[in-house]
């Protein structure tokens, strides 16, 4: 199910007959991909969940807008991006929230073997990176787009990604070292 082309499933989408088949193989192609990239922005598996439900409210609503000017996963990408910001910055007055969002409560176990230990100190460390800066390195690192496709999410040029990039590594380092 999840090797069918993006033109066939918009050609379902779009068409009056067949959108129920082609929600079911645009939620079964992308979900799990998106999911885990709204995950590393919210932390929480309930908010993931809820943004990841409205992402794809948002795309079936939107989908005759879609200009197929970039692949249909960068625009999902765009719209769960956008839909994390929206939640985080209502948040950001939320004390619990941010601090979940540090990671504080998440992580705190100090028992934890070497290579986890050091797993949590890298999560907060990308936890702590400005907004920006974290969207552009967990869009590079772990989803391991390309720097225009990342450019077409966040909609900013090639020049001022790859500065925020190289700024995240930076302080991720930095981070690792000093902590």
């Amino acid at each position: 199910m999840e090797n069918q082309t993006d033109e066939y499933i918009l050609s379902l989408l779009t068409s009056t007959g067949n959108r129920d088949k082609g929600v079911s193989l645009f939620v079964a192609k992308y979900q799990e991909r998106i999911y885990w990239h709204i995950r590393r922005l919210v932390i929480s598996h309930e908010d993931a969940q809820d943004i990841l439900q409205e992402t794809f409210i948002n795309a079936y609503k939107y989908i005759r807008t879609f200009k197929k000017k970039s692949c249909l996963y960068t625009w999902l990408y765009k719209i769960a991006t956008h839909e994390c910001l929206k939640l985080i910055n209502s948040k950001k007055t939320n004390t619990e929230y941010l601090s979940e969002m540090n990671l504080l409560n998440c992580f705190a176990d100090e028992t934890l073997p070497d290579r986890e230990a050091l797993l949590v100190k890298f999560q907060k460390a990308i936890q702590n990176l400005p907004e920006k800066q974290r969207i552009i390195f967990l869009l590079k690192y772990y989803d391991e787009l390309s720097y225009k496709e990342i450019a077409e999410i966040v909609n900013t040029n090639s020049d001022n990604l790859k500065s925020n990039y190289y700024y995240a590594v930076k302080n991720i380092k930095e981070y690792l070292i000093n902590e």
